[in-house]
């Protein structure tokens, strides 16, 4: 079977905090809630309801989701950054024959927007997914290796079977990751070729 690597997409490839700052900045400006955006996307990962239900109730959460995932697109994509080694890792990947797969709990037609506007080429693009979730669509797509930054990542791969590779630059540090149960941890993704050409 080909190699097929999966990709987390927020703060492993791309550094979305300040995108999504300058979203939720905007929506409370709207809604006239206030929201600690600091805070916010200090703890990216989980789905966005769990975020949004700190700052508004349960019954609005859909209708706030919407309108937030439509504020995005003016607000996020033009602030949002490549991580270092993101472009490299990719096409080291590509660069073996293999095959790469985004799996984000990003609402999946703004993930592509982001890679669209990097031009980052996926082979596969699944949205809406977390921690344990993430391992249905690895299996699916035969991923035998997965990156990512979070402890939900980690928990993704295993679910899978794959090889978890988790990244510090999120919120946690090396030393979390490593205590989480990560199989590989690098400091960013600079050091992944080098890690994929000795792994294979």
């Amino acid at each position: 079977m080909a190699l097929t690597v999966g990709f987390d997409l927020d703060m492993t490839l791309l550094d979305t905090r300040p995108g999504i700052k300058a979203t939720y900045d905007a929506l409370a400006a709207e809604t006239g809630t206030w929201i600690d955006s600091d805070l916010a996307v200090s703890r990216l990962g989980p789905p966005l309801l769990q975020e949004l239900a700190h700052w508004f109730p349960a019954e609005r959460l859909d209708v706030i989701a919407d309108r937030y995932r439509v504020m995005y697109r003016e607000y996020a994509l033009p602030a949002t950054l490549l991580l270092p080694g993101a472009r490299e890792a990719v096409a080291a990947v590509r660069a073996r024959g293999g095959r790469v797969a985004v799996i984000t709990g990003k609402y999946e037609p703004n993930a592509r927007l982001h890679l669209e506007h990097f031009d980052l080429e996926a082979d596969v693009l699944v949205g809406d997914l977390w921690a344990e979730t993430k391992g249905d669509a690895l299996r699916e797509h035969g991923a035998g290796v997965y990156v990512g930054d979070h402890l939900g990542d980690i928990r993704g791969a295993r679910a899978a079977g794959a090889v978890a590779v988790a990244v510090a630059t999120g919120p946690y540090s090396a030393g979390e990751l490593r205590e989480a149960g990560a199989d590989v941890v690098l400091d960013d993704l600079t050091a992944f070729p080098g890690w994929l050409a000795d792994a294979l």
